[in-house]
């Protein structure tokens, strides 16, 4: 099964995260499928691929649910 998750990059105290497509046996750093965005919480911004996400959720991959308020923030769901 895969999920979009987010996989945490950046340095120590100043994280910004991944929105991946991923396995969901595979752990938080590992590889992933594709990557369909990312999000700064710290700059509150957000890059979101939406084809490639509507492609996925189409497919049967399921958000978790800090990516699913990420997405319903951002209008995806419409």
């Amino acid at each position: 099964m895969v999920k979009l998750r987010l996989k945490r990059c950046g340095r120590k105290q100043r994280a910004v995260y991944r929105i991946v497509a991923i396995d969901v046996r595979s752990r938080r750093e590992g590889r992933d499928l594709q990557k369909v965005g990312f999000y700064d919480p710290i700059k509150n911004q957000t890059y979101l691929n939406i084809p490639a996400i509507l492609y996925l959720l189409e497919k049967g991959a399921q958000p978790t649910a800090t990516v699913h308020d990420i997405l319903k923030k951002a209008e995806v769901f419409k």
